[in-house]
């Protein structure tokens, strides 16, 4: 996926606040490394409840969107510069993921994107690079420390591409959209391979097609490719419940998932793209998963 390089970018829409200490202690509520870190890392990547694994350590507080924000992004203006550079794609990305959903919500509020490496203060709690890209829905922020594409294609073998970028920020924009119209909710931590937390991660997955296919038409971006369509599979694939439990030697559990099987987010995203349509996402009411 390329931009296209008359695009005009507003990298005020990201926070960056990479190599600020912003950490107070805490961190996840769960310890350890190794296979833990990874599961944990896993769990709340595209979507998840942050407040799961995030220690609160009190009520949280976001970094300040409306502060100085790093010069970092002041020369990502323009289409050829997130051809270039992977803070750059990220602003491009969020510009035209919220153009399109400001189209098809009405009323709908911007959700800034928040850049940090190591940790990170949120309204949700104190969280790591290790808690993977997450939304908070108190601060109504999306958070993400991009070395975490490194370690999900090192450990993983998802192939860290634009696209796959692109389909991780879409995925968290789809928690933001349902947390505007009242569908995130706190069912979402129902488990289960039909229960609410996995309809709710696989509406996420349907509505990030949903913009992919829509892509082109926010003027951000040039045409999608296989390669492209290709990436984002893998990358769905590569966070399945099955597949992550498969990976932890424990066996696969049904019963526990959150988030849906490798082929249940490759199809959802699928019907998304191969629709265009927010209505084809209905998952809460689906019969078939």
């Amino acid at each position: 996926m390329t931009f296209n390089p008359n695009a005009r970018f507003d990298p005020s829409a990201v926070t960056d606040v990479r190599g600020r200490s912003m950490g107070r202690g805490g961190g996840l509520a769960i310890g350890g490394g190794g296979l833990g870190l990874v599961i944990a890392l896993l769990y709340v990547l595209l979507g998840g409840n942050p407040g799961d694994l995030i220690s609160t350590g009190g009520s949280g507080s976001a970094p300040d969107i409306n502060g100085p924000n790093s010069s970092a992004l002041a020369e990502c203006t323009s289409g050829t510069a997130g051809n270039t550079r992977e803070d750059c794609q990220i602003v491009g990305y969020v510009n035209s993921i919220e153009t399109f959903w400001g189209t098809q919500v009405q009323g709908y509020q911007h959700a800034e994107t928040v850049l940090f490496t190591g940790g990170v203060s949120t309204g949700c709690g104190e969280a790591t690079s290790s808690t993977g890209p997450f939304y908070c829905p108190v601060d109504k922020n999306v958070y993400l420390d991009l070395d975490f594409f490194q370690e999900l294609q090192d450990r993983f073998g998802a192939k860290d591409a634009p696209f796959a970028r692109a389909y991780v920020l879409a995925h968290e924009y789809g928690h933001h959209v349902q947390d505007l119209v009242g569908d995130l909710g706190s069912g979402s931590g129902e488990e289960g391979s039909t229960g609410r937390s996995v309809r709710t991660e696989l509406q996420a997955d349907c509505y990030a097609g949903v913009w992919a296919e829509n892509a082109v038409s926010t003027g951000f971006l040039q045409a999608l490719t296989q390669d492209d369509i290709a990436a984002a599979d893998a990358a769905a694939a590569a966070v399945g419940d099955d597949r992550i439990q498969a990976a932890s030697g424990g066996g696969v559990d049904p019963d526990s998932f959150t988030h849906g099987t490798s082929e249940q987010r490759v199809r959802w995203f699928t019907n998304g793209y191969e629709t265009g349509n927010p209505g084809s996402c209905d998952t809460f009411n689906a019969q078939q998963l």
